[in-house]
Protein backbone atom coordinates (compact mmCIF):
# COMPACT_ATOMS: atom_id res chain seq x y z
CA UNK A 1 0.00 0.00 0.00
CA UNK A 2 2.84 2.38 0.52
CA UNK A 3 4.60 1.73 -2.09
CA UNK A 4 1.30 2.23 -4.25
CA UNK A 5 0.55 5.71 -2.68
CA UNK A 6 4.44 6.66 -3.67
CA UNK A 7 3.80 5.92 -7.27
CA UNK A 8 0.62 7.83 -7.40
CA UNK A 9 2.48 10.74 -5.48
CA UNK A 10 5.35 10.67 -8.23
CA UNK A 11 2.73 10.50 -11.18
CA UNK A 12 0.11 12.89 -10.14
CA UNK A 13 1.75 16.29 -11.26
CA UNK A 14 2.16 14.41 -15.14
CA UNK A 15 -1.65 13.33 -14.41
CA UNK A 16 -2.50 16.90 -13.86
CA UNK A 17 -0.54 18.42 -16.42
CA UNK A 18 -2.16 16.14 -19.18
CA UNK A 19 -5.56 16.80 -17.71
CA UNK A 20 -4.86 20.32 -17.95
CA UNK A 21 -3.67 19.91 -21.74
CA UNK A 22 -6.47 18.43 -22.53
CA UNK A 23 -9.17 20.75 -21.06
CA UNK A 24 -7.13 23.44 -22.85
CA UNK A 25 -7.46 21.66 -26.25
CA UNK A 26 -10.31 19.37 -26.15
CA UNK A 27 -9.50 17.84 -29.24
CA UNK A 28 -8.22 18.24 -32.64
CA UNK A 29 -9.75 17.71 -35.96
CA UNK A 30 -7.92 15.90 -38.79
CA UNK A 31 -9.29 15.80 -42.37
CA UNK A 32 -7.90 14.33 -45.95
CA UNK A 33 -9.56 16.07 -48.46
CA UNK A 34 -10.43 14.98 -51.68
CA UNK A 35 -8.87 15.21 -54.87
CA UNK A 36 -10.23 18.51 -56.58
CA UNK A 37 -9.04 16.90 -60.17
CA UNK A 38 -9.81 13.36 -61.50
CA UNK A 39 -8.47 11.57 -64.40
CA UNK A 40 -10.70 9.82 -66.93
CA UNK A 41 -9.63 9.46 -70.52
CA UNK A 42 -6.72 11.00 -71.31
CA UNK A 43 -4.66 11.48 -74.49
CA UNK A 44 -1.26 12.47 -74.10
CA UNK A 45 0.90 14.36 -76.62
CA UNK A 46 4.90 14.41 -75.52
CA UNK A 47 8.15 15.22 -77.07
CA UNK A 48 11.35 13.95 -75.55
CA UNK A 49 15.23 12.45 -75.61
CA UNK A 50 16.50 9.07 -75.95
CA UNK A 51 19.71 10.18 -74.25
CA UNK A 52 21.99 7.23 -73.83
CA UNK A 53 23.32 6.02 -76.63
CA UNK A 54 27.38 7.12 -77.46
CA UNK A 55 26.56 6.92 -81.04
CA UNK A 56 23.27 8.64 -81.42
CA UNK A 57 20.81 10.91 -79.70
CA UNK A 58 17.07 10.62 -80.52
CA UNK A 59 14.51 13.58 -80.20
CA UNK A 60 11.37 11.62 -80.09
CA UNK A 61 7.70 12.27 -79.89
CA UNK A 62 4.90 10.07 -78.36
CA UNK A 63 1.46 9.87 -78.14
CA UNK A 64 -1.05 7.52 -75.78
CA UNK A 65 -4.28 7.01 -74.77
CA UNK A 66 -4.91 6.40 -70.91
CA UNK A 67 -8.14 4.92 -69.23
CA UNK A 68 -8.63 5.84 -65.64
CA UNK A 69 -10.26 3.04 -63.73
CA UNK A 70 -9.92 5.48 -60.02
CA UNK A 71 -7.52 7.87 -58.31
CA UNK A 72 -4.86 5.49 -58.16
CA UNK A 73 -5.28 3.17 -61.14
CA UNK A 74 -5.18 3.41 -64.84
CA UNK A 75 -4.38 1.25 -67.97
CA UNK A 76 -2.12 3.18 -70.58
CA UNK A 77 -4.01 1.32 -73.14
CA UNK A 78 -1.66 2.39 -76.39
CA UNK A 79 1.38 4.65 -76.56
CA UNK A 80 3.29 5.10 -79.76
CA UNK A 81 6.97 6.91 -79.92
CA UNK A 82 8.79 7.76 -83.23
CA UNK A 83 12.55 9.38 -83.01
CA UNK A 84 14.49 11.19 -85.41
CA UNK A 85 17.88 10.11 -84.19
CA UNK A 86 21.13 12.47 -84.77
CA UNK A 87 25.01 10.87 -85.13
CA UNK A 88 26.94 11.97 -82.29
CA UNK A 89 29.88 13.78 -82.54
CA UNK A 90 31.95 10.00 -81.52
CA UNK A 91 30.10 7.89 -84.52
CA UNK A 92 31.58 10.61 -86.90
CA UNK A 93 34.88 10.34 -85.38
CA UNK A 94 34.95 6.67 -85.48
CA UNK A 95 33.95 6.57 -89.53
CA UNK A 96 35.98 9.85 -90.45
CA UNK A 97 38.95 8.77 -88.69
CA UNK A 98 38.99 5.05 -88.52
CA UNK A 99 37.18 4.00 -91.23
CA UNK A 100 34.49 2.19 -89.47
CA UNK A 101 31.50 1.03 -91.62
CA UNK A 102 28.01 3.30 -90.94
CA UNK A 103 26.69 -0.21 -91.27
CA UNK A 104 28.71 -1.57 -88.34
CA UNK A 105 27.19 -3.57 -85.40
CA UNK A 106 27.34 -0.94 -83.06
CA UNK A 107 25.62 1.26 -84.88
CA UNK A 108 22.66 -0.59 -85.51
CA UNK A 109 20.77 -0.65 -82.65
CA UNK A 110 19.22 3.32 -83.08
CA UNK A 111 15.52 2.62 -82.27
CA UNK A 112 13.18 4.08 -84.41
CA UNK A 113 9.86 3.31 -82.80
CA UNK A 114 8.28 1.71 -80.62
CA UNK A 115 4.33 0.84 -79.56
CA UNK A 116 3.20 -0.69 -76.10
CA UNK A 117 0.95 -0.44 -73.26
CA UNK A 118 1.33 0.04 -69.50
CA UNK A 119 -0.55 -0.01 -65.88
CA UNK A 120 -0.03 3.17 -63.86
CA UNK A 121 -0.16 3.47 -60.05
CA UNK A 122 -0.30 7.18 -58.88
CA UNK A 123 0.15 6.70 -54.89
CA UNK A 124 0.60 10.62 -54.32
CA UNK A 125 -1.03 12.99 -54.49
CA UNK A 126 -0.67 16.55 -53.29
CA UNK A 127 -0.84 20.41 -53.27
CA UNK A 128 1.52 23.35 -52.89
CA UNK A 129 1.18 26.96 -52.57
CA UNK A 130 3.13 28.85 -54.83
CA UNK A 131 4.35 32.45 -53.42
CA UNK A 132 1.69 32.25 -51.58
CA UNK A 133 -0.80 33.36 -54.56
CA UNK A 134 -2.06 30.42 -56.05
CA UNK A 135 -2.19 26.37 -55.34
CA UNK A 136 -0.36 23.69 -57.29
CA UNK A 137 -1.92 20.30 -57.37
CA UNK A 138 0.50 17.10 -58.27
CA UNK A 139 0.57 13.66 -58.49
CA UNK A 140 3.39 11.00 -58.91
CA UNK A 141 2.82 7.94 -60.71
CA UNK A 142 4.37 4.89 -61.27
CA UNK A 143 3.73 2.73 -64.58
CA UNK A 144 4.83 -0.66 -66.13
CA UNK A 145 4.24 -2.68 -69.29
CA UNK A 146 5.57 -3.93 -72.50
CA UNK A 147 6.73 -2.76 -75.49
CA UNK A 148 7.28 -3.54 -79.11
CA UNK A 149 10.79 -1.77 -80.01
CA UNK A 150 11.73 -1.42 -83.84
CA UNK A 151 15.22 -0.97 -83.53
CA UNK A 152 17.90 -0.21 -87.38
CA UNK A 153 18.13 -4.17 -88.22
CA UNK A 154 16.28 -5.91 -91.22
CA UNK A 155 14.62 -8.13 -88.35
CA UNK A 156 14.80 -5.33 -85.89
CA UNK A 157 11.37 -5.85 -83.78
CA UNK A 158 12.21 -6.60 -80.45
CA UNK A 159 10.42 -6.84 -77.09
CA UNK A 160 10.95 -4.92 -74.00
CA UNK A 161 9.72 -4.40 -70.68
CA UNK A 162 9.02 -0.93 -69.78
CA UNK A 163 9.43 0.35 -66.27
CA UNK A 164 9.34 4.17 -65.17
CA UNK A 165 7.84 6.84 -62.74
CA UNK A 166 6.97 10.57 -63.51
CA UNK A 167 4.85 13.02 -62.34
CA UNK A 168 1.98 15.55 -63.27
CA UNK A 169 0.90 19.19 -62.89
CA UNK A 170 -2.88 19.88 -62.85
CA UNK A 171 -3.74 22.63 -64.71
CA UNK A 172 -7.10 22.14 -64.75
CA UNK A 173 -10.04 20.00 -64.99
CA UNK A 174 -9.12 19.32 -68.45
CA UNK A 175 -5.27 19.85 -68.83
CA UNK A 176 -2.31 18.53 -67.16
CA UNK A 177 1.19 18.54 -68.13
CA UNK A 178 3.34 15.65 -67.30
CA UNK A 179 7.52 14.76 -66.89
CA UNK A 180 7.92 11.22 -67.37
CA UNK A 181 11.37 9.40 -66.88
CA UNK A 182 11.26 5.62 -68.22
CA UNK A 183 13.60 2.78 -69.42
CA UNK A 184 12.83 -0.08 -72.26
CA UNK A 185 14.38 -3.07 -71.46
CA UNK A 186 15.05 -4.29 -75.10
CA UNK A 187 15.86 -8.48 -75.18
CA UNK A 188 17.73 -7.76 -78.36
CA UNK A 189 18.50 -11.28 -79.24
CA UNK A 190 21.89 -13.91 -78.61
CA UNK A 191 21.31 -13.01 -75.10
CA UNK A 192 21.95 -9.23 -75.60
CA UNK A 193 19.91 -6.63 -73.48
CA UNK A 194 19.86 -3.19 -74.73
CA UNK A 195 18.68 -0.50 -71.90
CA UNK A 196 16.25 2.45 -73.98
CA UNK A 197 16.11 5.27 -71.47
CA UNK A 198 13.34 7.76 -72.46
CA UNK A 199 12.74 11.40 -71.10
CA UNK A 200 9.89 12.88 -71.91
CA UNK A 201 7.49 15.97 -71.41
CA UNK A 202 4.15 16.92 -72.69
CA UNK A 203 0.30 17.52 -72.43
CA UNK A 204 -2.19 15.73 -71.38
CA UNK A 205 -5.97 15.96 -71.93
CA UNK A 206 -8.47 14.94 -69.71
CA UNK A 207 -12.40 13.98 -71.50
CA UNK A 208 -15.43 12.82 -69.30
CA UNK A 209 -13.65 14.44 -66.16
CA UNK A 210 -15.55 15.39 -63.16
CA UNK A 211 -14.60 17.85 -59.68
Amino acid sequence: MRYALLILLFLAPGLARAQAEALENPGAVSAIQERQYRMNHELYLGVGVLPADAFYKGLTGSVSYTYHFSDTFAWQVGRGTYSYNIQTSLRRQLERDFDVAPTASAFEDQVQWMVGSDLVWSPLYGKTAVLNSSVLHFEAFLLGGGTVVKIDRQDGFRPAINLGLGVRMFSGKTLSFRLDVTNNVVFAGASRIINVPVVQLGTAFNFGATE
